[in-house]
């Protein structure tokens, strides 16, 4: 607890007082005190709070999706980063894998990406700027939202994807990953 009142003290009392400085000449001198006084502490619950942390990435859940016809049941999560990567091309029946993103600003895809490259988006998004100048590959397709993603899903045999959690629909099928 004395770690968080020296914190406020050394590193936030010195941004309040720039900013009621900032503020003086522009609003009440009432309006500065309760700045002063409040605003610490706002600050503080701010940074230091879990739900403003990692912990935000989880608050949504997701679902790997195949197409109904897929007879794959489960996958790890290695297999599915690796589908992911392009390094895993064909399913165990020999159809081509067709793996779909979600668009980069997808709350459901910083989740996925997170759990499953355990890495953010921007790595992954320049993963993918590497690949394409060096010639080695091409990302998969981005769709921008979880209706997209299941009608590409339903429309080609070996898709997979991903979508938020507890949704469902006809023509896919959701996958295990342990």
């Amino acid at each position: 607890m004395w770690m968080q009142s020296d914190l406020i003290r050394d590193e936030l009392m010195p941004a309040v007082d720039r900013a009621a400085r900032w503020l003086k000449g522009i609003v009440s001198r009432e309006v500065q005190d309760m700045t002063r006084r409040k605003f610490p502490y706002l600050l503080a619950l701010l940074v230091l709070s879990p739900a403003f942390g990692p912990a935000e990435e989880y608050a949504i859940d997701y679902q790997v999706i195949v197409n109904a016809s897929n007879p794959t049941r489960s996958l790890t999560r290695d297999q599915v980063r690796k589908i992911f990567l392009k390094k895993m091309l064909r399913w165990d029946s020999g159809t081509p894998v067709a793996p779909v993103d979600q668009v980069a600003s997808s709350p459901v895809r910083a989740v996925f990406t997170r759990v499953v490259h355990e890495k953010p988006v921007s790595a992954m998004v320049s993963y993918w700027q590497q690949q394409i100048f060096t010639g080695r590959g091409v990302p998969p397709p981005e769709k921008a939202n979880d209706a997209a993603v299941i009608a590409f899903v339903k429309a080609q045999p070996g898709a997979i994807g991903y979508i938020t959690g507890g949704k469902s629909a006809g023509g896919i099928k959701p996958l295990s990953v342990r």
